[in-house]
């Protein structure tokens, strides 16, 4: 048996929920994926899916599995990549979207070190905060943070991002240091639009604990940069995920607000178009992205 093989195709069937989905992603017909994961299933002796009409979800057995399967692909692909010819070239345009934090923040740096292992390849990027469909849209790769759905895509979890509760040090001087989360209510909140848009704040005690805090909006804003502005500008408290406010941590113009809380942490995914193997330039650029996830998260900076 070629176990990576079968370690693909079963991957792709747990993650599209669906034979037929899977199938249509690996270019395969759905009676060749079902025949595979049967004979996986054999291989091992042991059940790895549970099968309806409509859909089909992994075992305890097949949960297992799946976690294994994922990290061998992993590794089999960076295998592949670290033995590739150094004088290897991509030619053409790479084209990414992102939203717009992490475009403006830490995505940059990520692509000029991207464009510098293949000086011939071409950056297009675009920035913006709505959900980017990779075969519709005409893009490589589409970097999404939140709940991205099922579609014609395939994706792969770069990891969570973190939102931190901020002040500028002024305002901490002059209205105290919070202390309790029921605290927040007494102070005007800045957040983006869609964000506690219940005026209510979901976080997480140190007990890992849920708390619902209540909370009167001051500012509404669609975009991070004016988030920011306002609370430099000691407008009030704000929330601002962590790739965008590690340099304004670092340098003590902001300020950490109940740090012993935290808000739920938010996926973020790279999905690209489906395909029994992504784009040469594709691959390429998830492989930068394995390496420096933490980077791209803003988990590198002094947020820690």
């Amino acid at each position: 048996m070629d176990m990576l093989s079968a370690m693909r195709i079963f991957t792709r069937v747990v993650e599209r929920g669906s034979l037929s989905a899977a199938a249509r992603d690996l270019g395969l017909g759905q009676p060749t994926v079902s025949e595979r994961v049967e004979k996986l299933e054999k291989h091992l002796g042991a059940r790895l899916l549970y099968r309806t009409t409509r859909s089909v979800q992994a075992t305890d057995a097949g949960a297992r599995f799946y976690d294994y399967a994922k990290r061998a692909i992993e590794a089999a692909e960076e295998a592949e990549a670290s033995v590739a010819s150094a004088e290897t070239s991509l030619t053409g345009t790479f084209r990414i979207a992102a939203p717009h934090g992490l475009g403006e923040m830490t995505l940059p740096k990520l692509l000029v070190e991207f464009q510098t292992r293949h000086p011939a390849l071409a950056i297009d990027v675009t920035l913006n905060d709505r959900f980017v469909d990779p075969m519709t849209e005409g893009v490589d790769l589409s970097i999404r943070i939140g709940e991205i759905g099922s579609g014609n895509f395939i994706a792969r979890r770069l990891g969570t991002m973190r939102r931190l509760a901020l002040a500028a040090p002024g305002y901490i001087e002059r209205h105290g240091l919070l202390r309790e989360p029921m605290e927040l209510a007494a102070h005007p909140f800045i957040r983006v639009a869609g964000f506690a848009a219940d005026e209510r704040l979901h976080l997480i005690g140190p007990d890992g604990a849920p708390i619902e805090v209540p909370i009167r909006t001051a500012w509404r804003v669609n975009h991070w940069r004016p988030l920011m502005e306002a609370v430099l500008a000691e407008r009030g408290i704000g929330a601002l995920f962590a790739p965008v406010c590690g340099r304004e941590i670092a340098e003590g113009r902001l300020v950490p607000v109940l740090p012993s809380y935290e808000f739920r942490r938010v996926d973020v995914h790279a999905i690209y178009p489906p395909g029994p193997r992504p784009a040469a330039r594709t691959k390429a650029f998830l492989t930068l992205l394995a390496e420096r996830t933490d980077q791209l998260l803003g988990e590198t900076s002094a947020v820690l």
